[in-house]
């Protein structure tokens, strides 16, 4: 798989890193249906053989059993993996989360130690404060973060759903290599409010989460009740009532396009991510489906398939929001 920069830092990540927050549980429930443990970890390892070593986890996925599922997947390997792990929302040491963010520079190192002593490890590859808290400057945090860098403890930092303004103050206390946010066909936020252009003008990488649009555009889903019961994505907006159907009509327009390419919808959306210069991280916790999206860095588009891509979701075109209320709260946009 194609190595590529991410920012000007020094960090280099595979094309097509692997999303692991599908693979445990969130607080009891599951984010994208049931995961086995075994077959996670096969996908982890299947990953890696493709060249695929480039591993998003976070404290809040579990919360910790997602970076110890991680411990375990990578074991004596440590050094062949790139791994990145995100803080922010505050969690105590049992995992109780108080849903809160907490960016303050006392929080940065606790959060640290603890992912450290989760992923079995003395040092983390990318770390990210998973959202801007509101109520401490994000200059502190990022001090604080540096701190960590200077200590070898961390290799490289990032930002979360942040805005324009924001990267902008943090680059100035220390450099950024990263901001991940959410981006696909359905969610182009990051891009319609200048973001994009904001890290391109500074050196600084995007990685997108959940370029497949949570799991819509592989079209296993053709109604609201075809998510699982407990699946968190039967809260988000843009997957109820007549907004659904809305974007089963943008689906089809773009299985379409796949299939006179002969290839999925999944592996075309996620085709016109990396032709963006994008690095991606879909998740998944399946190796079938993980094979699919490593088939995807093979898809080449020219000019006229973005266009054509494009018109059929338009930039600023509304497909409903990605989180509820409270969600969609926490994001700096």
């Amino acid at each position: 798989m194609k190595k590529v920069k991410l920012g000007s830092q020094g960090l280099e990540v595979p094309e097509l890193g692997l999303g692991c927050m599908g693979m445990t549980g969130f607080h009891g429930a599951d984010m994208y249906g049931k995961a086995d443990e075994n077959e996670a970890i096969a996908t982890i390892h299947r990953s890696f053989e493709s060249g695929g070593n480039f591993l998003d986890t976070a404290d809040l996925y579990g919360p910790f059993v997602n970076e110890q599922l991680i411990r375990k997947a990578v074991g004596t390997s440590r050094s062949d993996y790139i791994i990145a792990t995100k803080f922010g929302n505050e969690l105590e040491d049992d995992s109780t989360a108080t849903w809160q963010i907490n960016g303050t520079k006392a929080y940065v190192k606790k959060a640290a130690e603890r992912s450290l002593k989760n992923l079995g490890t003395d040092y983390i590859d990318l770390y990210y404060l998973h959202r801007l808290d509101k109520n401490t400057p994000v200059e502190e945090t990022i001090e604080a973060m540096g701190e960590l860098v200077k200590e070898g403890k961390v290799r490289y930092i990032g930002l979360s759903e942040v805005s324009s303004a924001t990267v902008q103050k943090a680059h100035k206390i220390h450099p950024i290599s990263a901001v991940q946010s959410e981006y696909s066909l359905f969610e182009r936020k990051a891009e319609e409010y200048g973001v994009l252009q904001t890290l391109q003008e500074l050196g600084i990488g995007f990685v997108a989460y959940s370029p497949l649009g949570r799991g819509f555009i592989t079209g296993q889903f053709r109604t609201p009740d075809d998510f699982p019961e407990n699946d968190f994505r039967r809260t988000v907006p843009r997957f109820q009532g007549e907004q659904f159907y809305k974007n089963i009509e943008l689906l089809e327009a773009i299985e379409e396009m796949a299939a006179q390419k002969q290839i999925t919808a999944s592996q075309l959306a996620l085709a016109w991510v990396l032709a963006k210069g994008i690095i991606a991280i879909p998740g998944t916790k399946r190796i079938k489906y993980l094979e699919e999206n490593i088939a995807a860095t093979n898809v080449i588009l020219d000019a006229a398939d973005l266009d054509k891509l494009e018109n059929i979701v338009p930039l600023g075109l509304d497909t409903g929001n990605p989180y509820n209320h409270f969600g969609m709260a926490m994001n700096d946009y």
